[in-house]
C-alpha cells in the first residue's frame, strides 16, 4: 500500500466509521434490532469523539489562554455528560436507570485511572522498561482527586442518617456547587498560572507524519505544511464542526440509551456494570491517545490525560449534571453506594503510589488492570 495511502487512513479512520456505524444503528434502529443498534451506535460515538478531540485540539493550538484550555476541557466532557443526561432522561420510564448514571459518573473516573493509564503504563513499560514522568504534576493531581472524591462521601454519608429525601436533595447541590467552585480554582491554575502541566495533552497529527517521513525518508522540510484537513479550516468552521459531530454522537447517544437501557432490564445486567460500559465507551478516545503516546515514550502525556480527565469528570461533569437533572424535573442526588466511593478512594491511592516517584514500569500498569477486572466483577454482581 503507498505511503500516502496508509496516513491518510490513519488520519481519517475514525470518521468512516464514525458515520458508517451511525447509519447502521440507525438502520437496526428502524427494524427493531435493538442489541444491533446499541452496538453500531455505541462505535459511532466513541470513534466521532475521538474526532471532536482532534479537531479540539487544533483549535486549542490556535486559541490564546484561557480559551484554548477551555475547549480542550469541553471536548473531554461533552461525551460523558450527552451520554449520562441521555440516560438519565430513561429514568421517566425506567426508575432503575437512576443508579446506571450514578454508576457511570464514578466509573468515569474509575476507568480513567485504570484501564486508560495501566493499559498505556503497561504496554509502554513493555516498550521501554521504564518511563519518566514529572511527579509534582501527578502529585498536584493527586491531591485534587482526592479532595474532590472526598466531597462525593457527604451525601453517601448522609443517606445513612434519618435526614430525608430533601435534606439529601439540599447536601448533593450544595456539594455540587463546591465542585463548581473548585473548578473555578483549577481552571485558573490550568490556564494562568501553570498551564504547561496542561499542554501535553495535546495530539498533532502533523508532527506523527513528519516522524513517520522522517523515519523512512530522512530529515524533511520544516515548512511542509499538514496534510489534515481540518488543519486547513478556518477557526470558525472548525467550530461549527465540532458542534455538528456533537450533535451527531447525541443522536447515536439517544439510540443507545433507548435500546440499552432495555436491553439491560432485559438481561439483567447490573447498574454498575452498565456504568462501567458507559464509561469505557466515552473514554475510550483518551485511551486511543495514551496508548499512542506510550508506545512513543511520552508517559507524562498519559499521566496528564488519565489525571486530567479524571479530575475534570468529577468536578465539571457532576455539577452540569445536576443543574441539567434539575431542569429536566429529575431529582438526581449524589450518595453513591459503599462499593462505588471505594473503588474510587482505593483507585486513588494507587495512581498515587504509581505514579508519586515520577517512575512507571509494565508491573504497575497490569496492577491498575488486575484492579480495574476485580472492580468489574464485583460491579457484575452488586
Amino acid at each position: 500500500m503507498d505511503r500516502r495511502i496508509r496516513y491518510f487512513i490513519e488520519d481519517y479512520w475514525d470518521i468512516f466509521i464514525g458515520v458508517v456505524s451511525i447509519t447502521l444503528a440507525f438502520f437496526f434502529h428502524h427494524e427493531g434490532d435493538g442489541m444491533m443498534a446499541t452496538v453500531f451506535s455505541a462505535v459511532a460515538i466513541a470513534a466521532l469523539s475521538l474526532t471532536v478531540a482532534e479537531v479540539a485540539d487544533i483549535l486549542s493550538e490556535r486559541l490564546q489562554e484561557p480559551y484554548g484550555s477551555f475547549v480542550l476541557t469541553f471536548s473531554a466532557v461533552v461525551v460523558e455528560i450527552i451520554l449520562l443526561y441521555v440516560i438519565l432522561l430513561e429514568v421517566r420510564h425506567s426508575p432503575e436507570v437512576l443508579e446506571t448514571v450514578k454508576g457511570g459518573i464514578i466509573s468515569a473516573v474509575i476507568v480513567d485511572l485504570n484501564v486508560l493509564l495501566g493499559l498505556a503504563v503497561f504496554l509502554g513499560g513493555l516498550a521501554f522498561s521504564q518511563q519518566q514522568h514529572n511527579k509534582e504534576t501527578s502529585s498536584a493531581y493527586s491531591t485534587v482527586l482526592f479532595v474532590s472524591s472526598s466531597a462525593l462521601l457527604v451525601p453517601g454519608l448522609l443517606s445513612h442518617t434519618d435526614h430525608g429525601i430533601d435534606s439529601l436533595t439540599q447536601v448533593s447541590h450544595l456539594i455540587a456547587g463546591v465542585l463548581l467552585l473548585f473548578y473555578l480554582v483549577i481552571f485558573i491554575f490550568q490556564t494562568r498560572t501553570h498551564t504547561h502541566f496542561f499542554k501535553a495533552t495535546a495530539r498533532s497529527r502533523f508532527f506523527r507524519l513528519k516522524r513517520k517521513l522522517q523515519e523512512e525518508e530522512g530529515e524533511i522540510d520544516e515548512n511542509d505544511s499538514s496534510d489534515y484537513i481540518f488543519e486547513h479550516f478556518s477557526t470558525t468552521v472548525n467550530f461549527l464542526i465540532i458542534f455538528m459531530l456533537i450533535g451527531v454522537i447525541a443522536l447515536g447517544a439517544d439510540i443507545f440509551a433507548g435500546n440499552g437501557v432495555k436491553i439491560a432490564r432485559d438481561y439483567g445486567i447490573s447498574a454498575g456494570l452498565a456504568g462501567l460500559v458507559i464509561a469505557i465507551i466515552s473514554v475510550s478516545p483518551e485511551i486511543f491517545t495514551a496508548v499512542r503516546a506510550a508506545r512513543n515514550d511520552q508517559i507524562q502525556r498519559v499521566v496528564n490525560i488519565a489525571m486530567g480527565a479524571s479530575t475534570v469528570s468529577i468536578i465539571l461533569t457532576v455539577p452540569i449534571l445536576m443543574l441539567l437533572a434539575h431542569f429536566s424535573g429529575i431529582n438526581l442526588t449524589l450518595d453513591f453506594n459503599p462499593l462505588q466511593i471505594g473503588a474510587l478512594l482505593l483507585t486513588i491511592i494507587l495512581v498515587w503510589k504509581t505514579t508519586e516517584e515520577g517512575e512507571t514500569n509494565y508491573f504497575e500498569g497490569a496492577s491498575h488492570l488486575m484492579f480495574f477486572i476485580s472492580y468489574a466483577i464485583i460491579a457484575a454482581y452488586y
